[in-house]
């Protein structure tokens, strides 16, 4: 009989798995070390079944009967996701087992589900993706104070139901320790790494230039925070202003900002060189990536993007790609000497530094070589593991032993496991401008 390393229920609702990179990197990380893990999660056009098994792993996906817009689509969507969310969970608990809840924010209202099944003595581990209210804040133009302190009621909550909390850096950890009062040795950080396994460096293809003799690359969702419109101003002053005619933009992914920013294109006149893919494959997100020139990451000077690692910049970076970001010092951070940084939502200077990289190809093969050994030495998936692992370890004893509970839910073996200590993976160092 299969003997588990325990049992895991991973709950996440902004993005259906496996297309949430993050989480679904943690449930086969998870599985391939011994954990049986389902999920719960949405429904979306890509992936619709109610029930699928995938790598070992059992998804159970739910509809959502709209796509929010608005501060009550929003809380709508909570609630209704919620209320699919427990009942699912009865479904997991008598189909497949759980001993651990592993519940991914936003938003941050899984604290309560989590605080029932600990009464019948489950564990709560609370994945810190976002700073919710610092989101609510970037996302709407006339937060209500209300709401805002809400949100922090919310995240107090969920950090003090938690047993354990993990986090994608070092600024959301100290969030953690000071605003949600967690001890620092409850606090994990796990990035999320680029997994080097599905982002591969393939042949340029000219084509996907559509002759024009440069690319430039987005990829991510684009919601309002996420800052496309500074992208497409400053593609109009490279292109209109700047007489850049030579340039061709490709921006991958969707969400629900896309068909506004495509009114924004037209308006501008940008439809011979802005092109939106949606989302995409990742054989081909492997040739735009492999085929840019540059690529850019445009978030805004905010509380929330100011603390939040962007993913998209390590997988520019695996493609030895220079990058143009403002300067957001969790973006410095991983980017280090990858990316040039522009005054924060200065959309005229980083105009500037896409016609500076396009003029000098030296320049962008020494910060694309820069970016890339940064990711393969410290921020790729395959480091992050151990921190995953350690924050299990610790959920189930704290004196590094853990259970081994068989399927029919008998104990009758007990294994010790070792960890390695925890690497420094940020070595900081600001970026120099090379002048030519």
């Amino acid at each position: 009989m299969k003997a588990y390393a325990g049992k895991v229920l991973i709950i996440v609702q902004n993005l259906p798995v496996p297309f949430d990179r993050r989480v679904w990197l943690e449930s086969k990380t998870l599985q391939k070390h011994g954990y049986k893990v389902s999920v719960i999660c949405p429904k979306s056009a890509e992936f619709n079944s109610s029930y699928e098994r995938l790598e070992g792993i059992s998804i159970y996906r739910y509809a959502l009967p709209l796509n929010a817009d608005g501060l009550l689509g929003y809380i709508f969507e909570f609630i209704y996701a919620w209320l699919a969310t427990a009942l699912l969970s009865i479904k997991v608990h008598f189909k497949e087992g759980f001993n651990v809840i592993h519940a991914c924010n936003p938003p941050d209202t899984y604290f309560l589900l989590a605080f029932i099944y600990k009464l019948f003595g489950k564990k709560f581990i609370f994945d810190h993706h976002d700073l919710s209210p610092e989101m609510y804040l970037a996302k709407f133009q006339n937060p209500s104070r209300i709401l805002y302190r809400l949100l922090l009621i919310l995240e107090k909550l969920t950090m003090r139901t938690a047993d354990v909390v993990i986090t994608t850096n070092q600024s959301y950890k100290k969030y953690a320790v000071k605003r949600g009062r967690k001890k620092e040795r409850d606090v994990h950080v796990v990035r999320t790494g680029p997994d080097l396994s599905r982002l591969k460096v393939v042949k340029p293809q000219p084509a996907l230039k559509h002759n024009k003799k440069y690319l430039i690359c987005y990829l991510g969702e684009m919601c309002p925070q996420d800052g496309v419109d500074y992208l497409l101003k400053a593609a109009d002053i490279l292109i209109n202003r700047l007489e850049r005619k030579d340039v061709s933009f490709t921006l991958i992914g969707g969400g629900p900002a896309v068909p506004q920013l495509i009114k924004m294109s037209k308006a501008l006149d940008l439809q011979d060189h802005v092109r939106f893919t949606g989302r995409i494959p990742d054989d081909e997100l492997n040739l735009y990536l492999s085929t840019a020139d540059v690529c850019v990451d445009p978030d805004p000077l905010t509380l929330w993007s100011n603390h939040s690692t962007m993913n998209k910049v390590m997988e520019y970076m695996v493609f030895s790609k220079p990058i143009v970001a403002f300067d957001l010092m969790e973006t410095r951070k991983t980017c280090c000497k990858a990316a040039f940084y522009a005054k924060p939502n200065d959309v005229v200077e980083f105009a500037h530094y896409l016609y500076l990289l396009l003029d000098y190809p030296e320049l962008r093969r020494q910060m694309g070589a820069s970016g890339q050994r940064r990711v393969f030495s410290f921020l790729a998936w395959r480091h992050s593991t151990q921190h995953l692992l350690s924050a299990y370890k610790q959920i189930f004893n704290q004196s590094h032993k853990r259970k081994i509970e068989r399927p029919n839910g008998s104990v009758n073996a007990k294994i010790i496991l070792t960890a390695k200590k925890s690497q420094q993976l940020e070595s900081v160092t600001p970026l120099d401008i090379v002048h030519n």
